[in-house]
């Protein structure tokens, strides 16, 4: 197994998303820390591990503080000895438009998301240096935080923050062999399962079947299971040259996102002055203006939703 005698610590792992990382994690012989709010799932997601001969125990707190992500890595160290993995996937969503979002909204999640993933790999990383082991942290992101979504201000902030994080913790623990990589999961979750044109695929996970071609191959979103074997590689010693980097992945597709690059460069002599920018700006910007959001194609007629019935 490619991760035999690792230790990882993967937050908000007791369902969903985060309980299929810990389970592929342990499937490829790491011992796992369990994290989640609810102590009756997070002992249900242990079982769940020792019900296939994976080693794991839960640690019941909420991510955000300081002093859950000390407990975090302390757990992994007493009880296994030591800490290698870390997976960054606790979150929570609350959606409203930007005129109806609250103080309380926006905070909760920069807390969970963004404060939660630096006071957790902050942790892990200054665990892994002091003690020369070469790490793998593995941050979650979203296609939110790479291209905004109506009714996410925060969660948008929040993953692409930690992007921006991401991308500079590869710089600073590059010399220490620790790699720092963000995965954007396109899969089936409690967030996707309310959206009417997701339905069929969600239809199928629920059963246990297939997923219809279009969502896989096409639109690129699958269930939670694809996404984990992406996590487990990060985390292996085959993706020591690998840092610093956004993967996608759902389905059957796998993308490596560019980093931001300015898609058209100009000069003027003196300066971009207002005058200047009046008579060449809105071309230049204008004929330049990127996409914002994300663009689904169209359903095929088979995998539309049933009307609803009138009355």
């Amino acid at each position: 197994m490619s991760l035999e005698g690792k230790v990882a610590i993967v937050t908000g792992s007791g369902r969903g998303l985060g309980l299929a990382y810990a389970q592929e994690l342990a499937r490829q012989g790491a011992s796992v820390v369990i994290n989640d709010v609810d102590s009756a799932i997070a002992a249900d997601a242990v079982a769940s591990i020792e019900a296939t001969g994976g080693k794991a125990i839960a640690v019941v707190a909420p991510v955000g503080s300081t002093e859950t992500a000390k407990l975090l890595v302390a757990a992994a160290v007493e009880r296994f000895g030591r800490l290698d993995i870390l997976v960054t996937n606790a979150g929570v969503l609350r959606d409203t438009v930007l005129w109806k979002m609250t103080d309380e909204d926006f905070d909760l999640v920069i807390n969970v998301h963004l404060r939660g993933t630096f006071t957790c790999v902050r942790e892990a990383a200054a665990y892994m240096r002091e003690n020369s082991i070469a790490g793998r942290i593995i941050c979650i992101g979203s296609p939110t935080g790479q291209r905004g979504n109506f009714g996410q201000t925060n969660y948008a902030a929040a993953k692409a923050g930690i992007v921006g994080m991401v991308r500079t913790w590869a710089l600073e623990l590059r010399k220490a062999g620790i790699t720092a990589n963000t995965v954007v999961p396109v899969a089936a979750t409690a967030m996707t399962a309310t959206v009417p044109y997701f339905a069929a695929a969600v239809a199928a996970d629920e059963k246990d079947e297939a997923m219809p071609p279009f969502f896989r191959h096409d639109l690129g979103f699958g269930t939670a299971a694809d996404v984990a074997g992406t996590i487990a590689f990060l985390a292996s010693d085959e993706a020591a040259n690998i840092t610093g980097q956004v993967i996608g992945v759902g389905g059957d597709r796998l993308q490596v996102w560019s980093h931001p690059e300015p898609v058209v460069t100009e000069y003027q002599d003196g300066g971009w002055t207002y005058d200047a920018l009046a008579a060449r700006g809105p071309g230049l910007i204008a004929d330049n203006l990127q996409s914002i959001g994300e663009k689904f194609p169209p359903l095929p007629e088979e995998l539309r939703p049933a009307a609803a019935p009138t009355a």
